[in-house]
């Protein structure tokens, strides 16, 4: 398992789970000048931007809490300027997809969590 990394690993894990639930991945790890977003996945009604973030079982916080405000504002811009360059005609949310690992085995997924609309775009929404 050299060589790959355990954000790899869950982000591969995490769009699995997305098209188990009959999502459609439309981009995984899309760059522009303001950021990354992991996986940009629709449904009938959303076009979700989700950050995937994958810890140990004995990690000391949750992989929620690195998504931070900074982050998502960062993420934010990063979705406006996928959104400018592909219209869509889905109500934008924004997830976290969080992905607990064993101690000893990155492969091992012990939790998968969902947040579906996990942070508020505030007046982004009106941009969109």
């Amino acid at each position: 398992m050299a060589g790959i990394s355990k954000g790899v690993i869950g982000e591969t894990i995490a769009a699995r789970f997305l098209r188990d639930k009959k999502y459609i991945i439309l981009a995984a790890n899309y760059r522009c000048r303001f950021g990354e977003i992991d996986i940009i996945a629709a449904d009938r009604s959303y076009i979700a931007f989700v950050e995937v973030k994958t810890r140990r079982a004995d990690a000391l916080y949750t992989p929620r809490e690195a998504v931070t405000i900074a982050k998502q504002r960062r993420i934010m811009q990063t979705a406006s300027m996928y959104l400018s360059h592909n219209p869509i005609e889905r109500q934008p949310r924004f997830d976290v997809i969080e992905v607990v690992t064993a101690t000893d085995d990155p492969m091992n997924v012990v939790e998968l969590n969902h947040i579906i609309d996990a942070y508020e775009a505030g007046d982004l929404h009106t941009a969109f």
